[in-house]
């Protein structure tokens, strides 16, 4: 099915909005020649690297392209009223893959646009991680792009928050295309942005495509500007996004809407899409000639072209000269970049996690005062959040209902509301997707996030930001950008919590590379663990197992206040010297009970606690294996493709040699965690059920 094109985009309003904002039409008399001039060139500028850099394809030099051609008049419009720098003091940029126009106009120069699309390694925004045309450059504030459709949208609310919270007067551009706006994060930013009065704008470039689908098939009302109408508070314009001059208006009047404070913008530009999708695109397959030509008659190029011609500000000569002129600076920028180094071999590796030193002075169990008062596990966390928070004051607490006197569903986060204030520890909306997505914003702009999902099993709706955004955001950007949060979640069962509040979820996110996972088993390993993690350069994720909160067997005294514990460091919760058993979290605490059990018939069972998966302390787990010579490896998740097979299998890769039986596991079986109590207990590990493997793995 082919789409309708362009026809109707001189048939709207040059501006329609919503009546909030008051619009300033502005003409080329409201501007200096030399600005225009300039605003010429880099569009000029943005669609001569657009058509090398698919010239360069064709001859084998880079493997992607995609374009902006079309999109570029309300991109150098809004970059006109925008302030980029580095950190907070300036506007803040979260772009889609068709920036390109914008990256320029805020600063990117075209030879490091050529070292982003050959992907060599001194390119500022990945050093050859990332696509081309997914912008990341920290002296500008553009943060690093992912290619997730939509994932841009909550993380740009986040920036807005803290633009709110430091008093500044700056905005975050919050770009996507039409298809983006289908997606649930889009909708969801809307709301917070709107229900905060966050400083965003929205801009969605309209070119009526998503890939091949056409915007008829895809946005109920034909386009965004409608869908964004039922979120009071935010305001909304439309432009012709290939008319400079009115673009710049609606730039300027949305820009200052935002600067004094009256709340969010949704901006849709109507633009056109005058290349293919990407280079993996043929647009002719679904796109007539007729429409085609139809973009191309309102070219934003040759419209500004056009319209400085006709009032005298450049000649016919004079565009012909900046042309010649933008032709030789991207042919000679393109020749100097091919001769740059392509990133090493050897730097692969690099930057999945930080690699400098917190300059932390690390505790041990040696510094606990067995006389100390006793705490349980959830006042261990309350306590930390505490102490943090008065420590730091970039430390904010959010989720969904943490604040005020409910103090979060366990109460690990009560009185924070009273004692920090509500701009410090707030509620969320119910979207885990933004909980997390804002948090991406909040610690990218200096902010130390500590954000709660209320139940593990609620956490996929998340997983995009997680997966796409946080674990990747350090190394897509070469190490240049950064979003240290902890995101704690409690998990697990043995509560009746059911299918849907008994999940454990250590083997998926324990596969996510740069996200650390710790998994404390006592009150003391979650305070220490907690306040590092808080104090970490690193996204962390923080299991908290519900069973543990008020557990007697989690209980120790309490930890001095600037308790600290490293991660990828076990414990050695009891020696032994017959069996390892290695475990974590909740199964700690039954595997202690087995192994007094086997005591009592002559086997002496030591048991590794590991405190944390990433990192993994493989080393005390092999040094344990290679002393017992047994090793039995005991996890509640699911046996099948559990965390608890990495384990046995770097058992058997690095001690195999050292074994007088085979590596045995207990786990739990591959169903759901269903509900009455005898079904519960039918499928998770028992202290029987460990005590019997045991008793075979000691007797092989």
């Amino acid at each position: 099915m082919h789409g309708d094109g362009h026809a109707a985009i001189p048939q709207i309003p040059s501006i329609t909005s919503d009546g909030s904002i008051e619009v300033d039409e502005l003409s080329p008399a409201d501007f200096e020649p030399d600005d225009l001039r300039q605003r010429l060139r880099t569009m000029m500028l943005s669609r001569r690297l657009d058509e090398k850099m698919m010239t360069l394809l064709k001859q084998g030099e880079g493997h992607f392209h995609i374009g902006c051609a079309g999109h570029e008049a309300v991109q150098s419009a809004l970059s006109r009223y925008s302030r980029p720098g580095e950190g907070p003091g300036h506007d803040w940029f979260c772009f889609y893959y068709r920036d390109l126009c914008m990256a320029l106009s805020l600063g990117m120069t075209t030879k490091e646009a050529l070292l982003a699309h050959l992907a060599k390694a001194d390119d500022p925004n990945s050093g050859g991680r990332q696509m081309p045309e997914h912008f990341g450059l920290k002296h500008l504030n553009v943060m690093t792009t992912a290619s997730s459709v939509g994932a841009q949208f909550n993380p740009g609310v986040g920036f807005g928050f803290g633009i709110q919270q430091r008093g500044e007067d700056s905005y975050v551009y919050i770009s996507c295309g039409d298809g983006a706006t289908s997606q649930g994060d889009f909708h969801e930013a809307l709301n917070w942005a709107a229900r905060e009065q966050a400083p965003a704008l929205f801009l969605v470039q309209d070119n009526k495509y998503a890939i091949s689908v056409p915007i008829e098939e895809q946005t109920a009302g034909g386009t965004p500007y409608k869908l964004a109408a039922g979120y009071e508070g935010l305001s909304r314009m439309r432009v012709d996004g290939t008319d400079f001059f009115a673009s710049a208006a609606a730039a300027q009047a949305a820009i200052q809407h935002i600067r004094d404070g009256k709340g969010p913008v949704c901006l849709v530009a109507d633009v056109v899409r005058l290349l293919p999708h990407s280079s993996s695109d043929d647009h002719t397959k679904y796109r007539t000639p007729d429409e085609l030509e139809a973009d191309r008659k309102i070219d934003p190029i040759d419209r500004l072209e056009a319209a400085l011609i006709g009032e005298g500000i450049l000649t016919e000569a004079d565009a012909e000269a900046l042309q010649e002129e933008v032709h030789e600076e991207v042919d000679e920028a393109t020749e100097w970049a091919k001769r740059q180094d392509g990133p090493s071999p050897e730097t692969a590796g690099d930057h999945v996690f930080f690699e400098g030193d917190l300059g932390l002075d690390y505790n041990s169990e040696d510094d606990l005062d067995e006389d100390a008062e006793p705490m349980v596990m959830v006042d261990a966390i309350n306590r930390t959040l505490k102490e943090e928070m008065a420590r730091d004051e970039s430390v904010i607490v959010y989720g969904e209902d943490v604040a005020g006197d409910k103090g979060g569903v366990f109460t690990a986060t009560k009185d924070l509301t009273d004692e920090f204030g509500g701009d410090r520890c707030f509620n969320s909306p119910l979207a885990e997707g933004s909980i997390i997505g804002t948090a991406v914003g909040y610690a990218a702009s200096g902010f130390t996030p500590v954000v709660e999902i209320q139940f593990a099993d609620y956490i996929w709706p998340a997983m995009q930001q997680l997966r796409n955004q946080v674990a990747p955001f350090r190394y897509r950007s070469d190490g240049e950008w950064s979003c240290p949060m902890v995101v704690r979640v409690p998990c697990g069962g043995y509560i009746h919590g059911g299918l849907c509040h008994s999940q454990n979820i250590e083997s998926i996110f324990g596969h996510t590379p740069g996200l650390k996972v710790a998994l404390p088993s006592t009150a003391a390993d979650a305070k220490g663990l907690l306040a590092t993690a808080i104090r970490s350069e690193d996204p962390v994720l923080f299991l908290e197992h519900k069973a543990l909160y008020r557990a007697a067997s989690a209980r120790t005294p309490t930890p001095p206040e600037d308790y600290t514990l490293p991660f990828g460091k076990a414990r050695i919760a009891r020696e032994g010297s017959d069996m390892t058993i290695v475990t974590y979290g909740m199964m700690t605490q039954k595997s202690l009970n087995v192994a007094e059990e086997l005591e009592q018939e002559g086997v002496d069972v030591e048991v590794v606690d590991l405190r944390t998966i990433v990192p993994l302390d493989s080393e005390t787990i092999l040094e344990s294996v290679r002393k017992t010579n047994r090793a039995l490896v005991v996890y509640e998740d699911h046996e099948f493709i559990g965390f608890g097979a990495e384990l046995s299998a770097q058992i058997a890769d690095d001690a195999f040699t050292y074994l007088d039986a085979p590596i045995r596991r207990v786990a739990g079986e591959f169903t759901p965690i269903p509900f009455a109590h005898s079904l519960e207990r039918s499928v998770l590990p028992s202290d029987e059920g460990i005590l019997e493997a045991a008793r075979d793995l000691a007797a092989f």
